[in-house]
């Protein structure tokens, strides 16, 4: 509501579908993910949500920056096209992905994002640096990476939920990347196109 007003837009929302989330819960529980990782639940509710808002479009923009996760995002260029999703015209390689910040550091950001009075979500004040969905983000204590709040159970090489699954390096003869789209060369990172 805040971003709404401040700018004077309105936010399209997308929405999981109700009845795989349901199946997910009746079959495994509210919260399955600690025991079993979370790439499921947000397959369910984030990636398959994204993926069907994407093919509706030939590129996208994301925050993604080289500091936030080193073990996934460190080799993340400033245009690729995106190894996941597809867009408009269908079938891999046919949405182009922007990541405008992928070079800039998050003290560079919070600088701008103050010098230019723009709204941010009061939980970075309380130590949630990286803000996912409640159960699975945590605030971190003062020198700790922004990262380690998020999915803190879990291997710190393998911290995306899906959305930038791409980032994630194959082990040697795994060419899925896990979202329903398979990888062609068995390796996360793409060069920039430009």
């Amino acid at each position: 509501d805040t971003v709404e007003k401040h700018y004077g837009i309105r936010i399209e929302y997308m929405f999981p579908d109700a009845v795989e989330v349901q199946a997910l819960v009746r079959s495994k529980g509210l919260f399955s993910f600690y025991e079993d990782g979370h790439q499921e639940c947000c397959r369910v509710r984030k990636v398959r949500p994204l993926r069907r808002a994407l093919k509706g479009l030939r590129a996208w923009i994301t925050g993604q920056r080289k500091d936030q996760s080193p073990g996934t995002r460190s080799e993340i260029p400033v245009v690729q096209v995106d190894p996941v999703f597809e867009g408009l015209d269908g079938g891999i390689g046919s949405l182009v992905k922007w990541n405008p910040v992928a070079n800039v550091e998050g003290r560079d950001i919070w600088d701008f994002l103050r010098a230019m009075n723009v709204p941010v979500n009061s939980l970075h004040s309380k130590g949630y640096i990286s803000i996912g969905c409640e159960p699975c983000t945590r605030s971190v204590l003062p020198g700790q990476h922004e990262r380690e709040g998020r999915w803190w159970w879990e291997d710190a090489k393998a911290k995306e939920c899906g959305l930038h699954k791409g980032n994630i390096k194959q082990e040697e003869g795994n060419q899925s990347n896990g979202n329903g789209a398979a990888h062609s060369n068995g390796t996360a990172t793409e060069t920039d196109i430009f």
